[in-house]
């Protein structure tokens, strides 16, 4: 255990934020499009979920009766009763796919395999030529519905008789597959053999998403996460439509990612994590990373791997010498800071030259194990820099990026340089950024911001008040920080991405609604461990990284899914809890220890 001097921790209560952010290269801002040919089909006519009921038990189905709908999360477009009896699942079902490509034939793969453990049926598979071929009381995946669906959308009819799940494509089925999971009995969730009934209320469903952006982001460079616990994750986000998993591969703390030609990066800048030293494996081999890659791919999510600069860098400075103004190696950091240390030296032309061959280096390997669109380069909290080297990083990783072929993505800060059109930043600002827009004085952020859209810039908003979380729900909170006040999770559902950077009543906003892609939640590990208002003094303090993330991510993470997902005219607190809350036994059922947030009416015994 190597605790710091209490001296390089910023204070908790003043913490200077920090932006995180994602890219994309080809992720469609919005549906809203598709709206008007959707319309010319009739599939989406008619508005979202009448009713909600209350939440059941975990051993009961999903609706009460014929008359109310399933709580799903997120609320799908437009959800309505069927009418008639349940549709039931036996050992007898038969999983078809319609004419189905092989990712088709993965999504049903993947649905038989989610309900073995706790059915203790092996569903059999076929695929049959059309969806009129499939027997009678069938679970039908049918690739072959409208374009007007797009990507990912889907619709789902179950009855008595059959589920129908049909989309314009796989990936529009495994969205539709985490909907059908929620109609299901609360256990289905378990590892083992649960007694059942397993029944599927008479529903009618069609569903797309609001934005082709639903970001998850990773923190492993602080807090080191093995591969299991990245797909834990990955299969937590993907459970609520989730779509990119942004993966925080390097820190002042740490160095996560294989580079062949750079050895050191792994052997020295991944010995340490925040309060750990000697470690030997804390990163992923390139087979480790393709392995995360594949399967993330499997679940319909994109990778976007961050390489942070020009500061949180200690870990390459401490492996790289002529990234230093010196040409020599600082020791590793296993600190808790990181606004206020150093950067890549770009003071001179030999350093900046250092530094481009790095970043050139490491992006073309890191590119070449990444089939996503887009690299991350970062750029926030790079203080240390003058105006001049935050430049020169700026024009050199776009450079290195661009080079590859791949979107550069970063912090909303990285606009302070010669970012090119089309870049994708991250907005990690808050209401106090909110209060200054349309001001004489707007903050840094806003101005920053200002000059991204001037620039062309997208952007994907992760309000740091409201989508971080590592934030502390309330003052019990025994793992996390407040420097951006608590954040419970009605903070976390009640915003929205098109008023983020607006004044706060609403008007005025910097980004325009068709420059905004997507909403990322975002998981940092600065205090990953038990009584973290103060600096940890044993190494005991830190549980289970599954254990940390589980109770961090739910019950917010769904809430800023829905963001992402659902219509805004949908979005209503009171309503969501009800939802939200019927998640309880299935999280249970799973084995999630989340966090029974108050203001919840979670069913007794969740």
């Amino acid at each position: 255990m190597n605790v710091p001097d209490r001296s390089s921790a910023p204070s908790l209560l003043r913490r200077p934020r920090r932006p995180r952010r994602p890219g994309r290269a080809g992720f469609p801002r919005s549906l809203a499009a598709a709206v008007g040919a959707l319309a010319l089909i009739g599939t989406f006519g008619g508005a979202a979920a009448a009713s909600t009921p209350a939440p059941g038990g975990a051993g009961s189905g999903p609706a009460a009766s014929s008359g109310a709908v399933p709580p799903v999360v997120p609320q799908p477009v437009s959800e309505r009763p069927g009418g008639g009896p349940a549709f039931r699942l036996t050992a007898r079902t038969e999983l078809v796919t319609v004419a189905g490509d092989p990712r088709t034939r993965q999504v049903a793969d993947y649905l038989a395999g989610l309900l073995a453990p706790a059915t203790g049926f092996h569903l059999r598979t076929a695929d049959r030529p059309s969806a009129a071929a499939a027997p009678a009381d069938a679970l039908v995946l049918d690739p072959h519905g409208p374009a007007a669906l797009g990507a990912e959308g889907y619709t789902l009819n179950a009855s008595a008789g059959a589920v129908r799940l049909t989309a314009h494509g796989a990936e529009g089925l495994f969205r539709g597959v985490q909907t059908l999971r929620q109609l299901l009995p609360a256990a289905v969730e378990s590892a083992t053999v649960q007694p059942g009934p397993w029944t599927v209320p008479a529903v009618r469903i069609a569903d797309r998403p609001r934005y082709g952006y639903r970001g998850a982001m990773l923190d492993v460079g602080r807090r080191f996460f093995p591969v299991k616990d990245v797909e834990r994750y990955i299969d937590q986000a993907a459970a609520y439509k989730m779509n990119t998993l942004h993966l925080h591969l390097t820190e002042d703390q740490g160095w996560r990612i294989a580079i062949g030609a750079i050895p050191s990066l792994t052997a020295i800048g991944a010995s340490t994590q925040s309060g750990w030293t000697g470690g030997t494996d804390w990163y992923y081999t390139a087979a480790q990373y393709r392995q995360i890659v594949n399967y993330a791919r499997s679940r319909f999510m994109t990778v976007i791997p961050e390489i942070d600069g020009p500061g949180h860098t200690s870990a390459a400075l401490a492996s790289v010498p002529n990234l230093n103004c010196d040409d020599h190696t600082i020791a590793p950091y296993s600190g808790f800071g990181g606004a206020n240390l150093r950067t890549y030296c770009l003071s001179d032309p030999q350093h900046i030259a250092n530094v481009t061959a790095f970043l050139t280096t490491v992006m073309n390997t890191v590119a070449g194990m990444t089939p996503g669109p887009v690299i991350d380069a970062g750029g926030d909290e790079a203080a240390e820099a003058t105006q001049a080297e935050y430049s020169a990083y700026v024009g050199a990783v776009a450079k290195a990026v661009g080079d590859t072929g791949k979107r550069l993505m970063g912090w909303h800060n990285l606009a302070e340089g010669p970012i090119p059109a089309g870049t994708l930043l991250q907005y990690w600002g808050d209401d106090n950024d909110r209060k200054t827009v349309g001001t004489a004085s707007p903050s840094r952020d806003i101005q920053d911001v200002q000059q991204g859209v001037a620039k062309g810039a997208d952007y994907i908003v992760s309000p740091a008040d409201r989508s971080y979380l590592d934030m502390q729900y309330d003052t019990s909170t025994p793992y996390g920080l407040h420097w951006e006040g608590y954040v419970p999770v009605e903070r976390a559902y009640d915003w929205d991405p098109t008023t983020a950077t607006a004044k706060p009543d609403g008007t005025g906003s910097v980004i325009p609604a068709d420059r905004i892609e997507g909403v990322e939640a975002a998981l940092w590990s600065d205090r990953a461990y038990y009584g973290s208002n103060q600096l940890p003094t044993s190494t005991s303090q830190f549980p289970e990284q599954s254990v940390y993330a589980d109770f961090m991510v739910y019950p917010r993470l769904p809430a800023v899914a829905e963001i992402g997902w659902s219509p805004l005219s949908t979005h209503d607190w009171d309503t969501f809890k009800l939802r939200l809350a019927a998640q309880g036994p299935r999280w249970n059922a799973a084995g999630i220890g989340y966090y029974r947030a108050p203001g919840v009416p979670w069913p007794s015994g969740s």
